[in-house]
């Protein structure tokens, strides 16, 4: 079992960025690549996830799995996370139980997608 962790590069948290600072998406793509990366889990860098005025944004997706955006989250965040992560990863479908979710997961998720390819008919 795998999962994408598609992190927006260019937030800005719903803030003006001054000329040469760098993004809060960016800095929390950093934090990431810099904590220990879950086997299974694969970072993947966006130009944006729509999802602007709710500061900085991921999304986790998995073949044949439910796919979730979480938003308001800093590089601060970056260990829960990767926990979370984790544990999507490990599931077939993506559904991890509420109270096994990261506190930030149970309370800053922005949308759950249904999967397009339902998980029995993935490859194996």
């Amino acid at each position: 079992m795998a999962a994408k962790l598609h992190v927006c590069m260019t937030c800005r948290a719903g803030l003006p960025l001054p000329e040469g600072e760098v993004p809060p998406g960016a800095r929390l793509h950093a934090a990431l690549l810099a904590a220990d990366v879950p086997v299974g889990v694969e970072i993947v860098p966006v130009e944006c996830l729509s999802a602007c005025s709710q500061g900085c944004s991921v999304a986790l997706t998995g073949a044949g799995k439910w796919s979730y955006v979480y938003g308001r989250l800093t590089d601060l965040d970056a260990p829960d996370i990767l926990a979370g992560a984790a544990a999507y990863a490990a599931t077939p479908d993506g559904l991890v139980p509420w109270r096994e979710r990261p506190v930030i997961f149970r309370k800053q998720s922005l949308a759950r997608i249904p999967p397009t390819i339902p998980p029995q008919e993935t490859a194996p």
